[in-house]
């Protein structure tokens, strides 16, 4: 390997070991209590290196943002091979049922760890263009005659809310006493009775 090739593998490990300390240090103190001193302290790096590779730690955030949002777009639009658009839709429900489940660090930074600040830049981008695409799967089974009746951005709306409070409630460790089921059974079976009642319309 050549001294420039090299360097440039060793930046990138350097960049994937920052983001991976700031993803730990993220989820523990909360935006406001992170630093760039202890993301760099956590990997025994002075401050100084860190702003070799990102300017602040709000540029650090928005790039975890991305890489979370990046990967769960790309597991709903994997489905897109599914021809029948209702199975497409209860599909991305357990998709965003799995992210959470095998992904819990990245959903709870991407969902329920907040910046200060308003929310723009590309990771809020994709994060919109996730939105589209599940309420683009819900108006092709409008145009097939299901949920005829409900008003499109409402129902996307409403399908976020749904998965998203049982995802929350899984990421959060709070399902602990519901019917003596594990996270697991409660998240796919609340998701199924979902399912069943939309059936019914």
């Amino acid at each position: 390997m050549s001294i420039a090739k090299r360097k440039e593998q060793e930046k990138i490990e350097m960049h994937k070991r920052i983001l991976d300390s700031a993803r730990k240090i993220f989820l523990e103190k909360g935006y406001e209590q992170t630093s760039i001193r202890n993301i760099a302290s956590a990997i025994s790096y002075s401050p100084g290196s860190i702003y070799f590779y990102f300017k602040d730690k709000s540029e650090i955030f928005h790039e975890l943002h991305k890489e979370g949002f990046r990967l769960f777009l790309s597991q709903m639009k994997a489905l897109d091979v599914i021809e029948d658009p209702y199975e497409r839709y209860k599909a991305l429900g357990l998709v965003f049922i799995r992210f959470a489940q095998n992904h819990t660090d990245y959903y709870n930074l991407m969902f329920l760890v907040s910046e200060t600040g308003k929310a723009e830049g590309e990771g809020f981008q994709i994060a919109q263009e996730a939105i589209e695409h599940l309420s683009g799967v819900i108006q092709q089974c409008q145009n097939q005659g299901r949920f005829k009746d409900l008003h499109n951005k409402h129902f996307t709306f409403m399908t976020l809310s749904l998965v998203h409070g049982i995802c929350s409630l899984y990421c959060k460790d709070r399902m602990a006493g519901f019917f003596e089921k594990s996270s697991e059974e409660l998240m796919l079976q609340g998701y199924e009775t979902f399912i069943a009642l939309i059936d019914q319309k």
